[in-house]
């Protein structure tokens, strides 16, 4: 395959990761101090890289309690790289992960246009009363 998993980012990759995010409307504008820092207290990290280059094509995190709850965040894939399967492989590896896939609820957020993607995938949006709140800090 032309593409492989890592769990660690170099320098390099670190900085095509914001850019990346500038791509995006949900990681637009976020600093790359604040990126180094989020990388340092993330769980998990996989990056998706072209196997000749290594160039970070495709990236999520995670964060976890490591037996009851896992939260993914920042599923992205490089917009000349879509349609080739990242999206999937990287969600394949996370499942298969020894740590992740013994963790009971592996959860994310996603727009409506892409719940079919996560739902072939087996995440469900069936969760009863379960509502999404959220807070927003004024220190940001």
């Amino acid at each position: 395959m032309p593409y492989s998993i890592i769990d660690a980012l170099s320098e390099a990759q670190i900085v095509q990761l914001h850019s990346l995010y500038q791509e995006e409307w949900w990681t637009a504008g976020r600093s790359l101090a604040d990126v180094r820092t989020m990388l340092n207290y993330s769980d998990f990290i996989f990056g998706v890289v072209t196997s000749d280059s290594q160039e970070l094509v495709g990236f999520t995190r995670v964060l976890t309690d490591r037996v009851y709850k896992a939260l993914l965040f920042d599923v992205i894939v490089h917009s000349k790289h879509r349609g080739a399967g990242l999206g999937s492989f990287l969600l394949k590896h996370i499942l298969e992960h020894p740590v992740l896939s013994r963790v009971r609820h592996l959860e994310l957020y996603c727009l409506p246009e892409r719940r079919e993607f996560y739902r072939r995938h087996g995440f469900t949006a069936a969760l009863g009363e379960l509502q999404l709140m959220r807070r927003i800090s004024e220190a940001m």
